[in-house]
Parts: structure tokens; C-alpha cells; sequence
């Protein structure tokens, strides 16, 4: 069975590319999921995890973009993004992918690898706090039983601090 496309259409990667401009609006805020290659534990390693932190207090990485919470969990890292104009949600996470890669010591990495491929996205949806996603996200330590309480984690932040 054949499928017809519109006269000028350009096939499947002209739909990949209309679907991840759609996904990669200036202005919208995302929950961004970024795992380890092979989701490997890199970051119970204290080490290799405050390389990455140290990441997030520097501007230049996120440019025009705004990092509002993120939280590096020992095989994996969530942010609360928020998109500028100036970059792309794949070139973004491609570049905060490329410096925490050169960050972390070698001997974490997998042929010079530290991040799976892709990355997992979920546009914040008008009128959802991002506050509340910010806390939902922060927490994840706690509903993974890392800690007792989130203070005990040392690997999060954000614009909103939670109280208590």
C-alpha cells in the first residue's frame, strides 16, 4: 500500500524535522530526561556528579536558555528547561551532553561515551505550574528511596525551593 504525500512534500525527514520543531519552541518550558549509556550508575560516584553540577552554575552552556530545576539521579538527569530562541531542544541537550561528557573523568565514560543516545522530552502544558513540575521533579530522590529527605541529596536545584 502506497501512501500519497502532498505535491513538495519531502517524505519522512521532512515529517522528523516538522515534528522536532514543533517539540522545540522559544519560550516553552520542558521536562528534559537524559540518560547515562547503558543507564549505568555513573554519578553514585561523587566525584563524576559534582563535575556535572558545576555545569549547571555556568551560563554559557544554556545561552538564552533558562535551566528553572534539574536533579542528576546516580543514572540519569532531569532539568526543567525553559527554551530561548537561540537553540533547538536536540542542540541544547547536545551541548550540556558534549561538556558534562568532557567533565566527568574518563574512566566513566564507555569508548568516550557518557550519555545514551537521544533523550526523553514532555512539553510543560499551559497553565501547569512549573513550580510543581520543579518539586515533582526535585523529588525524584526521594520516591527513588536515595534519601529520607530531599536536603540529604546533594545533587538538585532550582528557581523554587520546596519547603522543608
Amino acid at each position: 500500500m502506497s501512501v500519497l504525500l502532498p505535491a513538495g512534500h519531502g517524505g519522512v525527514r521532512s515529517l522528523r524535522a516538522q515534528r522536532l520543531a514543533r517539540r522545540s519552541a522559544p519560550g516553552q518550558t520542558y521536562v528534559l530526561t537524559v540518560p547515562t549509556l547503558y543507564r549505568r550508575p555513573v554519578f553514585r560516584d561523587d566525584e563524576a556528579a559534582r563535575a556535572v553540577c558545576r555545569i549547571h552554575t555556568a551560563t554559557w552552556p544554556w545561552r538564552d536558555s533558562r535551566v528553572r530545576a534539574w536533579v542528576l539521579m546516580p543514572d540519569h538527569w532531569h532539568g526543567l528547561v525553559t527554551l530561548g530562541e537561540r537553540d533547538t531542544l536536540s542542540t541544547l541537550v547536545g551541548r550540556f551532553k558534549a561538556i558534562t561528557s568532557r567533565a566527568v573523568d574518563d574512566r566513566h565514560r564507555v569508548n568516550g561515551w557518557l550519555w545514551g543516545r537521544g533523550f526523553g522530552d514532555r512539553l510543560l502544558p499551559v497553565g501547569e505550574d512549573p513550580a510543581q513540575a520543579a518539586c515533582w521533579l526535585v523529588a525524584n530522590p526521594l520516591r527513588a528511596g536515595l534519601v529520607e529527605r530531599l536536603g540529604d541529596y546533594p545533587y538538585w536545584n532550582t528557581a523554587w525551593l520546596p519547603p522543608g
